[in-house]
């Protein structure tokens, strides 16, 4: 029988030991290991029942692009104006003074809930007759007023004024200044029509500190169907540069409210906001 020298038992020792050593090495990797295994993170979960309070600087949402529709020349009948009573959405409509029907149109555009104007008829460098009630150049303040007053009598109440014809009118930098401070102090806006692109009115405001309107397209300088869509969409492209834009079309265009009847639920689905003059002009900085 062989026996086991000190030699022997030395090596034993030591594969004894070895084994041990790579034992706990190994157990010691395994819990190191785990210690650095990253637990999925839990789905995160709203709370419906409450609104999300915001923090920090809060975002807000941009405007929608707000569209305004202007119809123009109410009171010649009833008729011409009824489609556009029966439009769906909001829409500003101005009547002339001194027709046979525009006591009745005033008050028909006010029961429908539309926006109302008095069409006030201004001279024109052309000369055309601009109706009755009209103000005409070399008119002095008092004769201004007496024959507003007296339309507005007739109209009214109304939101705001705007001019019928009135290129020679809006160009007179004081008949100017007369017809806003009346406006002024009968709380009403002013719409200038821009009939010449020499017109004195936005000057004259902006000296006065009033704010006013300004029409961007007329709508129904071609009576056709297409050519119409095609005026819409140059305001469109108007309301997105500057956030709105002011659209004029006229009572006797027969294409006119039929087309602007299709176009409204396709303008809503694309982001656009119908609005009166007045709402613009008191939420709307310009």
């Amino acid at each position: 029988m062989k026996r086991f020298t000190a030699n022997d038992r030395i090596r034993a020792i030591l594969v004894v030991a070895l084994f041990i050593s790579l034992s706990l090495c190994i157990f010691a990797g395994i819990l190191l290991i785990r210690s650095f295994t990253i637990s999925p993170p839990e789905p995160a979960v709203l709370d419906t029942s409450k609104e999300l309070a915001p923090t920090g600087g809060t975002m807000e949402q941009p405007p929608e692009p707000i569209l305004i529709f202007v119809i123009d020349d109410a009171g010649n009948n009833l008729w011409e104006l009824e489609p556009f009573l029966r439009f769906p959405g909001p829409l500003s409509i101005a009547v002339l003074p001194g027709l046979p029907y525009s006591a009745e149109a005033a008050e028909r555009i006010r029961a429908a809930g539309k926006e109302l104007l008095l069409h006030q008829p201004m001279e024109a460098i052309g000369g055309e007759y601009p109706g009755p009630g009209a103000i005409y150049e070399g008119m002095d303040q008092e004769e201004i007023r007496t024959i507003m007053e007296r339309n507005l009598a007739e109209i009214g109440p109304v939101a705001g004024i705007n001019n019928h014809q009135g290129s020679k009118i809006t160009q007179d930098g004081t008949a100017m200044e007369t017809i806003l401070a009346l406006c002024r102090e009968h709380g009403i806006y002013f719409l200038d029509s821009r009939t010449t692109a020499d017109t004195a009115a936005p000057a004259v405001a902006k000296r006065m500190g009033i704010k006013i309107g300004e029409r961007d397209v007329f709508l129904d300088n071609i009576q056709e169907k297409a050519a119409m869509i095609g005026y819409v969409q140059e305001g469109l492209q108007k309301a997105e540069q500057k956030g709105f834009a002011i659209m004029i079309g006229h009572t006797w265009s027969t294409e006119l409210a039929a087309t602007l009847e299709e176009l409204y639920p396709e303008l809503i689905e694309q982001g656009y906001s119908l609005s009166t003059i007045a709402r613009l002009m008191m939420d709307h900085s310009w």
